[in-house]
C-alpha cells in the first residue's frame, strides 16, 4: 500500500487515541496552492511547460526519493518518487512542505555580519569575498598563535561528503573538535560495539517481522524513515502482524498497535530484561549466536524475576509473561528502541537490553530481524597531511571530553558543550562553526546552552534559515537548501541495507547563498599551505563526482544507489547491559511530584528544520491553540490538583518554568505529564515563532554513566494554577 499525500494526511490528523481517524479538511490540502497565496512571499508561476525533476529529500534522516513538479522553472509541488526503495511514492508532511522552506521568508538571503549586539538581530549584507576573508583571517590568526584546538564545529550529521569535508577542514586546520548533534544513533553505535564487538549500526527488517515489540519507538510518529514505517504499518495490518507498543503515553503509535503496554517512564530497560528473564527461565531462547550466555543467565534470573520487575515497571506480571511467550514463539520477532523519533541518545542499558531480546530470539542478521551492518564507506579520500600547527592542535584533548577518561566510549558529547564553556572545559573556545544544526533550540537546557554561546567570542552559522542558533552568530554564510544543491544522502534510519540518495538542484538558487561544500573548499584554498593541499578539488561538484566514482552515473540516472548484498559486521552477540546503572529523572520527588516527559509528533518538526506554515496548520488544538502550548495530564491527576480542560497553569521543573494550558488525556499514566517537542521557537517567522513552549527549556541533560551521552527521558515537575 502506497502512502500518498491524501491518505497520509488523513492518517496523521487523527486524535491521540487513534481509534477513529478523522480526515483533514481536504480544502486545506487540495487548495493549498490557492489559500497559501495570501502570503506575499508565495511565488505564482506563469503558464509554462510542466516538467518533473527527481531528487532526494534530506529534511530528516529518512532520505526519501522525491519528484518535484515545475512550471517555467518554478517548483510548484513535491511528491514521493514511485519505485524508490525507501518510500516508493509516499511522502511525509515535512517533505510535502518543502516548497515553503524553499520560497519562504525564513531564508537567509546572503552572507551577513553582525553589526549590533549579539542576538539583537542587526545585520549587514556583505559579499561572499568579504565573508570568506572575515572567516579565513579569524581562523588564520588563531592558528598562527598555536591555538587551532580552540575552534570547534557542530554538524547535524557525520555521514556524507559535506560533513566529511567539514571534519576534514577541522583536521587540516588542527582541531579535534568536530561534534555531531546527539541522537539515538550515538547509543545505537555504542550498543553495536558493546554487543557485537565491531563498529556499525543496526538495521531492522520491519517488513518481514511477524511480531513487533516497540519500546517507545514512534513507529508511526516519525521514527526511522517515516514514510517507510507508515508503509510497514499498513503491511502489518494486511498480514495481521502483532504490534506491541510499550510507553507511558498513548501515542499514535500505541493507538495503531495491536496492544499498548503502559510502562512507568524510564523503566523500559527493566521490562526488557524482565521479558528476557522469562524467556530464559522457560527455555524459550536460541543461544546459537550468543556468547557468555551462562554467566549472563544466572545474573539475569537472580536480578530480574517477574515479581520484582512488575512493581518497578508498573506492568502486570501476567502481561510480562505473555509478552515473553508471544515474542519467543513468533517466527520472526523484532524488538525496537529509540524513543519517539530517536532524537535523543538514551541510555546504553536500555538499547543493549532491548537488542538482547533479538539475540535471545535467534533473530540476528535474519529476514525479519535485527541486523548489525557497517556504514557506507565510499568516501576514500587520502589522509590529511598535517603540518606542525595542525599536529600540535590535534594532540589536545577534545573540548567535549569524548573518547578519553570516563567518556572513552563516546565519539561525540555535544551535551557537555555548555558545561565546558561555562567553566569545566579544558580550554576556552574562541570560534564555533555550526552547520545543519540548531542546538540553541533543539538541545536540552537551552538557557544554559545559549548562555554558553554568548561567551564564545566568534560564532559562524551556515544555516539556510533564521533559526535560534543563527541569531546568536557573528557571521552568517548561508547554505543552499536541499532543492538547490547537489549532495549525497547516505540513508541509515533503521534500514538493513545500504542506501545512498542523491540530492540534485531542481531549481536555481533563489538567493545569494553558497553550497557549504563550496564554502569549505574556497576557505581552505584561501588559507593555503597544508590546509589547501587537503582540498585538491576545484569545486564541490567535482569532489562529489570523484568521491562517488562508479556510483555517480547510477545516481545521476536513477537518483539512488542500493547495496543489499552486504556482510553483517558480526554474527555473534555478547550479551551486556543488565549491570549498567539505570538513569533517574532529575529533581526531588517531594518538591516536584509529577514526571514530565517529552513526546514527538509527525506534525511537528523537532529537528534542525522548524515547522513550515503548512505543518503548523495541521497541529491539533490539544497541542497548540493560538500561541498557547498544552501539557497532557491524566484526569485523575488533574482532578486532585483542581485543574480542568484548557485551564492555564505554571509548569515548573528544576530547569525552568513555563505558562501552559491543561489538556485532560486518559491515555497517560497518573502522575505523568507530557509535552510535545518542536514548539517554543523564538526565531523563524510569525507562523512558528512565539507559539507554545520549547520543552527543552524545561529538561536538562542527564549523563549516561556508561558513556556520558544524554540519557534523560524526562524530569520531575510540578503544576500550579496560573
Amino acid at each position: 500500500m502506497k502512502v500518498d499525500r491524501r491518505s497520509f494526511l488523513s492518517f496523521v490528523i487523527g486524535g491521540a487515541a487513534g481509534t477513529a481517524l478523522s480526515p483533514l479538511p481536504w480544502k486545506l490540502t487540495d487548495d493549498s496552492s490557492i489559500w497559501s497565496q495570501m502570503w506575499p512571499w508565495t511565488p505564482v508561476p506563469p503558464d509554462g511547460e510542466v516538467v518533473y525533476e527527481d531528487s532526494t529529500c534530506s529534511l530528516c534522516p529518512g532520505g526519501c526519493g522525491i519528484s518535484v513538479r515545475k512550471v517555467d522553472n518554478r517548483a510548484v509541488k513535491i511528491e514521493g518518487k514511485k519505485g524508490h526503495p525507501v518510500n516508493d511514492g509516499g511522502i511525509c508532511i515535512l517533505g510535502l512542505s518543502g516548497l515553503q522552506l524553499l520560497y519562504g521568508p525564513t531564508r537567509i538571503k546572503s552572507p551577513m555580519k553582525r553589526i549590533g549586539e549579539r542576538g539583537e538581530g542587526k545585520w549587514q549584507n556583505i559579499s561572499w569575498d568579504e565573508a570568506t576573508a572575515i572567516l579565513t583571517e579569524k581562523l588564520t590568526d588563531i592558528r598562527d598563535k598555536g591555538e587551532a584546538h580552540t575552534v570547534a564545529a557542530i554538524a547535524g550529521s557525520d555521514s556524507g561528503t559535506v560533513p566529511a569535508l567539514l571534519q576534514r577542514f577541522m583536521t587540516a586546520y588542527g582541531s579535534p573538535n568536530f561534534i555531531r548533534t546527539p541522537s539515538h544513533r550515538d547509543t545505537d553505535e555504542l550498543a553495536v560495539k558493546t554487543l557485537f564487538g565491531a563498529i556499525g549500526r543496526t538495521g531492522f527488517d520491519v517488513e518481514n517481522a511477524d511480531f513487533i515489540l516497540s519500546f517507545g519507538s514512534g513507529i508511526v510518529d516519525g521514527w526511522g524513515s517515516p514514510v517507510r514505517m507508515f508503509r510497514a504499518s499498513s503491511l502489518w495490518k494486511e498480514k495481521n502482524t502483532t504490534v506491541v507498543q510499550v510507553e507511558p503515553r498513548l501515542s499514535n503509535s500505541a493507538a495503531k498497535a495491536t496492544q499498548w503496554v503502559p510502562v512507568n517512564p524510564g523503566t523500559e530497560a527493566d521490562l526488557a530484561l524482565g521479558i528476557a528473564a522469562v524467556m530464559v527461565s522457560q527455555n524459550m531462547v536460541d543461544t546459537g549466536a550468543v556468547s557468555g550466555f551462562s554467566g549472563w543467565k544466572n545474573e539475569l534470573l537472580a536480578n530480574y524475576p517477574t515479581e520484582k520487575v512488575s512493581p518497578i515497571t508498573g506492568v502486570n506480571a501476567d502481561v510480562i509473561v505473555e509478552l515473553a511467550k508471544g515474542f519467543a514463539k513468533a517466527n520472526r520477532p523484532l524488538a525496537l528502541c529509540g524513543r519517539g523519533k530517536g532524537l535523543v541518545p538514551g541510555s546504553l542499558r536500555e538499547a543493549a537490553a532491548i537488542y538482547a531480546l533479538n539475540a535471545l530470539a535467534g533473530n540476528i542478521n535474519q529476514d525479519g530481524g535485527m541486523w548489525a551492518v557497517s556504514e557506507a564507506d565510499y568516501i576514500q579520500w587520502p589522509d590529511v597531511a598535517t603540518d606542525k600547527l595542525a599536529s600540535s592542535g590535534l594532540r589536545q584533548p577534545r573540548f567535549d571530553g569524548a573518547g578519553a577518561g570516563q567518556y572513552a566510549k563516546a565519539r561525540y558529547l555535544l551535551n557537555r558543550l555548555a558545561v565546558g564553556v561555562n567553566g569545566d572545559g579544558p580550554y576556552p573556545l574562541q570560534v564555533l562553526l555550526v552547520a545543519g544544526a540548531n542546538p540553541c533550540h533543539d538541545l536540552p537546557d537551552t538557557q544554559s546552552l545559549q548562555a554558553a554561546f554568548a561567551q564564545i567570542p566568534f560564532i559562524v552559522s551556515f544555516s539556510s534559515f533564521k533559526d535560534e542558533t543563527a541569531a546568536m552568530a557573528d557571521l552568517l554564510l548561508p547554505d543552499h537548501v536541499y532543492l538547490e544543491r547537489y549532495e549525497d544522502v547516505p540513508v541509515g534510519a533503521g534500514l538493513a541495507h545500504q542506501v545512498i540518495g542523491l540530492s540534485k538542484p531542481v531549481v536555481s538558487p533563489q538567493f545569494n547563498t553558497r553550497h557549504l561544500g563550496e564554502t569549505l573548499i574556497t576557505a581552505a584554498k584561501a588559507m593555503g599551505g597544508s590546509i589547501a593541499d587537503a582540498f585538491p578539488w576545484d569545486d564541490y561538484e567535482t569532489c562529489l563526482e570523484k568521491t562517488l566514482a562508479e556510483k555517480w552515473d547510477v545516481l545521476m540516472e536513477e537518483g539512488v544507489w542500493v547495496e543489499t548484498d552486504i556482510e553483517p559486521v558480526a554474527d555473534t552477540v555478547r550479551l551486556a547491559g543488565k549491570d549498567v546503572p539505570s538513569v533517574q529523572a532529575e529533581g526531588d520527588v517531594n518538591s516536584f511530584p509529577l514526571l514530565l516527559i517529552p513526546y514527538d509528533s509527525i506534525r511537528l518538526s523537532s529537528g534542525y528544520i522548524g515547522d513550515a506554515p503548512f505543518m503548523i496548520k495541521t497541529v491539533a488544538d490539544t497541542i497548540l491553540k493560538g500561541k498557547d502550548g498544552f501539557v497532557e495530564i491524566n484526569p485523575q491527576t488533574a482532578s486532585a490538583a483542581g485543574f480542568s480542560e484548557g485551564a492555564l497553569a505554571t509548569l515548573t521543573t528544576p530547569r525552568g518554568e513555563a505558562r501552559v494550558r491543561i489538556h485532560l488525556f486518559e491515555g497517560i499514566k497518573p502522575g505523568v505529564i507530557a509535552m510535545a517537542r518542536g514548539l517554543g521557537h523564538t526565531a523563524y517567522d510569525g507562523y512558528l515563532a512565539g507559539k507554545g513552549v520549547n520543552v527543552n527549556e524545561l529538561i536538562g541533560p542527564v549523563e549516561d554513566p556508561s558513556s556520558g551521552h544524554d540519557a534523560a527521558w524526562g524530569i520531575r515537575a510540578k503544576l500550579a494554577k496560573a
